[in-house]
This record gives C-alpha cells, sequence and structure tokens, in this order.
C-alpha cells in the first residue's frame, strides 16, 4: 500500500495521509473517509515523509483516470495558498466550478453542426425568422458550436435552435478537441498609439512581461485587446481574459465573439453550475481559445495559455473579501511570470502599486492618452452646494443641464452609490432613528416596498408608522438614495423617459441587460444608477454625467478612500461624450476647494497619483509597506477583542515588522458579531511573509480560538 496526502476542503491548515494501493496522479480526485463522514479530496503528492507510526484509512474511491488539476494549476494553487495562508485543501476546491468540487464527472460540452439539408438551404429560406437566420449563420460559419458558445451569442437562442432541429437542419454532435478561430468581423482600424501598444505586447509573445496599458476612458483599450487576441488565437494559443463584475461579461463575449469567431466562453457566478463546469474542461482541454471570467477564472486550466489580460486592473472586485482572501490580479500576475507569457493590465486609473510598479521599470507602461478623432474628454466642473439651490439631491446647474440635453435628443446618466430611498429614518421629536438590531449600522428606507433594510447583513422589517419610542407620528427620511432621486427627477422632468440601475431593479443578469438594450436603443432619456453602470459601458449618446453626493467618499476611514473615490468619478465620468458630441460631466459637492478635486477636474490621473503616493510614503501604507489584517469576530461582547490581544502577545520578536494595536472594526458588530482587528505592516515582504508562517501556526494554542473566527488578509484592500 502507498501513503498518498490529500488536500480536502476543511478550514484546517494541514493535508491528509491515506494509503491506496497504488501510486495517485497529484490533481486526481478521491473519496475518502474523514471522521464520520466521507470527502471528496483532491490528490497533493505521493508524500516523501508519511505520517510514521499511524495505521491509515484507505481511499475509497479514485474518481478520475486523469487529473482534473494540472501542474501548473497545482503550482498556482501551493503559491496561493503560501502567500494568503489559507489551508491549501480549502484553496484547491475555490479553483473548481461549483459542479465539479462533490465529486461530478465533467461532462463533454454539448455541440451542434448543419445536416447535410442544413447546409444545403439558402439564406433566404430563414426571411421571416430572425433569430434562425442568425444561429444558422453562425453555426455555419463555425462548423461546430458548443452549448457555451451559442449561449454566448445572448439570451433567446434556444427556441431558435429547437425550430433548427425540429426541420432537420441541426444537429447534436460531439465537440472538437481543439478549437477552430472564425473571425465574423473585420478588425477596426488602429490609432498609431494603438498599434504601438500591439506591436510592444506581441513582441513579448512566448516570453514573461507584464504591461500596464494606460488609457483613458473611450481610448480603445478593448480594440487593443482584441488585435492581440487575435494574434494568439492565429498562433494556435489560448488567452484568458479577467473582468471585475458579472455585467461586464456578456458585452465584452458578445463583442469578442464578434471579431474571433465562436471560441469565446464565460466563466463568473451568474452561470449555471454545469455550464461552469463544461467550459472549464473545455478550456483545459484546449476546445475554448479565450476565457472571458471575474476573479476565480484566473483559476481556469488551459493547456495552450499564452496571453493574460486583466480589464479595469484597479476594480476592488478582484480582491476576494471572504475566506480565501486572494488577489485575482496579482495571481494573474504571477502565473503569467511562472508559465512565461506576457500579461496585460489595463485601466483609465491604475491602482498606485500597479502605477509605481511601472514608475520603477517593472512594469511596461503603454499609454493611449486620447480618444479617437473628433472624440474629445469631457469637460468636468463642480457644483457648490453652499451656493446652488437644489431640489430632493438636483441642484439647479444639473437641472438645467438635464433640461438642455434632453430638448438635444440626448441621453444623461447620473450617478449615486447608494441605492434606496433614504439612508435613514429619522424622529424628529426624540431624535430616535432606525438601527439593525444585529450591526452597528442604520437601516435604509426602501419606499417602493415599504421596508427598512440593512446593507451590511440583510435584516428587513417594515416601515414603522409612528417612532417606537416616543409615538410621534411623522418620521423623516433623511439624505438622498438612487430611489429618491428617481422619484426628484420625475417630479421636475415628468416627460422624461427614466431609468433606474441598481440591485432593485436590475437583480438579474437577464434584467441588466434588457435594460442596456433599451440604453442602446434611445428609448431612455436619463439613467440613475450606482457602481454598475461608472465603468465598461459604451453610451454613444449620453453627453451628460451628474454626481450626485461626490463628498461621500471624501473622509472615509481607510487609506484607499481618496484612491476609490478619484477612480469611480473618472470612471463614470468616461461615460460622457463617447460619441462625437462633446461630454460635460457635473460634481456637487459641499467641499469644493478639497484638494482631490483639482487634479479630477482636469481628468489628470498621474498628478492624482503623485499626491497620492506622496501621501501613502508618508504614512508607510501600500506600496510603501506590506499588510496583513488579522480579523475576528466573536458572539460575546470583547472576546474578539481578548483573543487578538493575547495573538499579539505571541508574537514572536518583530524586528522588522510593526505589529498595530488591537481596535474594534470601523463596524465594531456586524449580523450579531462582535468584531476586532491587528494590523501587522513592514516594508520587506519576504521579512512579512516569515514572520507571519511562524505567528499563525501558534494561533491555535489561544485558549479563545474554538469560539472566534478569525482570519488573516494579506494585502487587505480596505481596513473595515
Amino acid at each position: 500500500m502507498v501513503a498518498i496526502r490529500v488536500g480536502l476542503p476543511v478550514p484546517l491548515r494541514r493535508s491528509f495521509d491515506y494509503e491506496h494501493e497504488r501510486p495517485l496522479a497529484p490533481g486526481v480526485r478521491v473519496r475518502v473517509p474523514f471522521g464520520r463522514r466521507v470527502l471528496t479530496g483532491i490528490v497533493i503528492e505521493v508524500p516523501a515523509d508519511p505520517v510514521a507510526d499511524v495505521a491509515l484509512r484507505p481511499i475509497l474511491e479514485v474518481i478520475d483516470a486523469e487529473p482534473l488539476l494540472t501542474g501548473e494549476q497545482l503550482q498556482l494553487l501551493r503559491f496561493a495558498a503560501d502567500y494568503y495562508h489559507h489551508p491549501l485543501g480549502e484553496v484547491l476546491f475555490a479553483a473548481l466550478p461549483a459542479g465539479l468540487k462533490h465529486g461530478q464527472g465533467a461532462a463533454p460540452p454539448k455541440a451542434y453542426r448543419l445536416t447535410a439539408d442544413g447546409q444545403a438551404q439558402p439564406a433566404t429560406r430563414f426571411a421571416r425568422a430572425k433569430r434562425q437566420a442568425a444561429l444558422w449563420q453562425a453555426i455555419k460559419a463555425a462548423g461546430v458550436m458548443t452549448e457555451g458558445e451559442l449561449k454566448a451569442r445572448g439570451p433567446g437562442l434556444a427556441p431558435a435552435l429547437r425550430a433548427l432541429q425540429a426541420q432537420g437542419l441541426v444537429e447534436e454532435c460531439e465537440a472538437g478537441n481543439e478549437f477552430v478561430p472564425a473571425a465574423t468581423a473585420p478588425a477596426a482600424v488602429l490609432r498609431p498609439d494603438q498599434r504601438a501598444a500591439c506591436a510592444a505586447v506581441a513582441a513579448a509573445f512566448g516570453r514573461y512581461a507584464a504591461f500596464l496599458l494606460f488609457g483613458v476612458t473611450g481610448s480603445g483599450k478593448t480594440e487593443v485587446y482584441l488585435e492581440l487576441l487575435a494574434e494568439v488565437l492565429a498562433a494556435g494559443g489560448q488567452a484568458l481574459v479577467l473582468v471585475p463584475e458579472i455585467g461586464l461579461t456578456p458585452q465584452l463575449v458578445a463583442r469578442l465573439s464578434a471579431r474571433l469567431g465562436p471560441v469565446v466562453g464565460m466563466l463568473h457566478s451568474g452561470c449555471a453550475a454545469g455550464e461552469r463546469a463544461r467550459i472549464w474542461s473545455a478550456a483545459a482541454a484546449g476546445r475554448m481559445a479565450v476565457v472571458v471570467g471575474t476573479r476565480s477564472a484566473v483559476f481556469t486550466p488551459m493547456r495552450h495559455l499564452a496571453l493574460i489580460i486583466v480589464d479595469e486592473e484597479h476594480d476592488p472586485s478582484f480582491k476576494q473579501q471572504e475566506g480565501f482572501r486572494y488577489h485575482a490580479r496579482d495571481l494573474a500576475v504571477w502565473r503569467a511570470k511562472h508559465l512565461g507569457v506576457p500579461v496585460v493590465l489595463g485601466s483609465a486609473t491604475p491602482s498606485l502599486e500597479s502605477y509605481r510598479h511601472a514608475r520603477q521599470g517593472h512594469y511596461h507602461l503603454l499609454a493611449l492618452p486620447n480618444r479617437g478623432p473628433q472624440r474629445t474628454m469631457p469637460a468636468v466642473r463642480l457644483v457648490d452646494l453652499g451656493r446652488e439651490s437644489s431640489r430632493g439631491g438636483l441642484s439647479a446647474p444639473l437641472i438645467e443641464a438635464l433640461r438642455t440635453r434632453l430638448a438635444r435628443g440626448e441621453q444623461a446618466l447620473l450617478f449615486l452609490n447608494r441605492r434606496g430611498y433614504a439612508p435613514v429614518l429619522l424622529c424628529p421629536e426624540c431624535r430616535w432613528h432606525a438601527p439593525c438590531d444585529r450591526c452597528d449600522a442604520r437601516l435604509t428606507v426602501h419606499l417602493g416596498r415599504q421596508r427598512l433594510r440593512c446593507h451590511h447583513c440583510g435584516r428587513e422589517q417594515a416601515v414603522p408608522a409612528a417612532c417606537p419610542r416616543c409615538g410621534h407620528p411623522k418620521l423623516l427620511r433623511v439624505g438622498e438614495g438612487t430611489e429618491r432621486i428617481e422619484e426628484a427627477l420625475r417630479r421636475v422632468l415628468p416627460d422624461a423617459r427614466i431609468a433606474r440601475v441598481d440591485r432593485d431593479t436590475t437583480a438579474s443578469r437577464r434584467a441588466f441587460e434588457a435594460l442596456l438594450r433599451k440604453v442602446h436603443g434611445h428609448e431612455v432619456d436619463v439613467l440613475i444608477g450606482t457602481q454598475m453602470l461608472a465603468k465598461g459601458h459604451d453610451f454613444p449618446h449620453v453627453t451628460l454625467v451628474g454626481v450626485i453626493h461626490a463628498d461621500q467618499g471624501l473622509h472615509g476611514s481607510d487609506f484607499r478612500a481618496d484612491e476609490q473615490l478619484f477612480s469611480q468619478i473618472v470612471q463614470v465620468a468616461g461615460r460622457a461624450g463617447r460619441d462625437e458630441k462633446p461630454g460635460l460631466v457635473l460634481i456637487q459637492t459641499h467641499h469644493p476647494t478639497h484638494p482631490l478635486w483639482a487634479p479630477l477636474t482636469r481628468l489628470d490621473y498621474q498628478a492624482f497619483a503623485e499626491m497620492a503616493l506622496r501621501d501613502r510614503r508618508a504614512t508607510l501604507f501600500p506600496p510603501y509597506a506590506h499588510c496583513a489584517l488579522m480579523r475576528a469576530e466573536a458572539r460575546a461582547p470583547n472576546l474578539a477583542t481578548r483573543f487578538l490581544e493575547t495573538a499579539r502577545q505571541l508574537a514572536a520578536d518583530p524586528s522588522d515588522v510593526t505589529l498595530g494595536c488591537v481596535l474594534p472594526a470601523v463596524l465594531a458588530r456586524r449580523a450579531g458579531y462582535y468584531r476586532a482587528q491587528l494590523l501587522v505592516t513592514s516594508q520587506r515582504r519576504g521579512a512579512l511573509q516569515a514572520w507571519l508562517k511562524v505567528w499563525l501556526a501558534r494561533i491555535p494554542e489561544i485558549p479563545d480560538a474554538p469560539r472566534v473566527r478569525w482570519s488573516v488578509d494579506v494585502d487587505p484592500y480596505s481596513l473595515f
């Protein structure tokens, strides 16, 4: 019998040895006994040092004939587990799509082709069935299309597919083992700066190089991606494209498919489990040329991976905030370096870490400083709310600008990153405000549903008819959310076609896509939305952007607050004036002299970055220091604080590491748990990593550890 080391999806910082009649390859899934349960595990290795003098339990079943995780993937996942100090077993399973985590097989993707009768049909046969015509043409051009490739072309094709099958024109078949690029749309004519960026990256094919594609909003970064992807596919390679939001994925997939053909697949949490498993397996087998996905797609196995692209690389969505707290952008760079392939990080507002890497020469800076011909950056102006009157959160200059745009048949976008009607329900008599009974937070009024909701834990209750404390019959709704702005807008512009875009109105992907189609079809005059609208969308008829409560991020407690605010406003400002008509951005503020506004009104990212880097250097925050944040939470008051105080006392001599004080979290109680945190910093990454490894090994010795939920977040994105 041979000892086999297995990783299991349990929160224990160790692996487990079992025995089997023969060696098993790393990456194979197995079923093993674990206590009284049977778990699916992943073989890590045949250990040279198995557990001695212990009777090993047998492996019950070997699920895979071939490794599900490749050697390259296992190296990436081992690095991630070590760097982020997270249990390897949980990291291994975080890389698998849900359909493969519990031992299911990876079913080959369904595929379709034209029958001989289907090949012989003239295009005129489908003159009265547009969807059938589009589907017939797509399958004819591709030869064979998988189910995932068909879905990537947009919703609503299933009835057309069934109709073509019923007519005997389309049949199911086996998917091929390799993809066949089939471009369907001509390439755009690139500007000189775009061609130079493409040439620089193409020259690095076959070796590692990191590029920061720093392009203003609307400068054509996606066209650069398309050109590079076409070159990769022409050479028989595969590419991975990471995007921050699910909402951006279908749009990008549609655009890539139009240019590259039906060789593009989506991977994100909105996909069905079976579909994710099929796309994942197709990429591993080389049947899927381009995978577009959100952060977890960084772990996708790709046999011929030749290029990695991270779009909107600055976006906080690339940082996983719960459980295995990895940063997909940073793992993408590590993976590219390990494989020896180029990686492109694209943004109009790069993270300060990436910008500093470019300044130091670690990344190659590729600049796209302008929009296309006859397209200029929007003018940005401040509206001083101390001087201007306002109605329901809308200032007089903003209302006038809206009326002017609507009279010209143009569209406008109002940005407010706060959903609901009002953030506070207040009693004017006794000053009671509606609290969440599980969090140190106030409940937000959602007037349309007549509910109060906590945006931290999800707690809901009905809006009271009177003050619960003093019985006052008239409660005040204080502040503005997107729902209230919509109400105010309907009063001042009664004839305008208005659409609100937030998680309350577009909870499903289909609803969001349907609304976007209305915007592009000019069925909407004014969009009101949260950060869902702030990036990645191309609205050619939007010429006005209004930022309603710009001051929200000016005085944030997090060290990244100014960076996030600058990036968010620049991104949403970039939605204006993307066609030939000039754009205008109005920023409403109570603090017009704040130093952030000077570079922002010029849309001057580099001036902002130099200012922000000076502040970070003075305070020794990233990128001038490396951080780890230990968080703890417990049901009992003071238990999390006591646990962290004990952990701090256990710390070895921190000669190159600085330990902060144990502090309550910014939101000290959330979902019924009392929360505290301890920040650890060092100016040397290696010193921090070595110190964490020794320190974290001692944490289970703390008597309170079983009663506390604790975690360590390496390179935390925020200190909340």
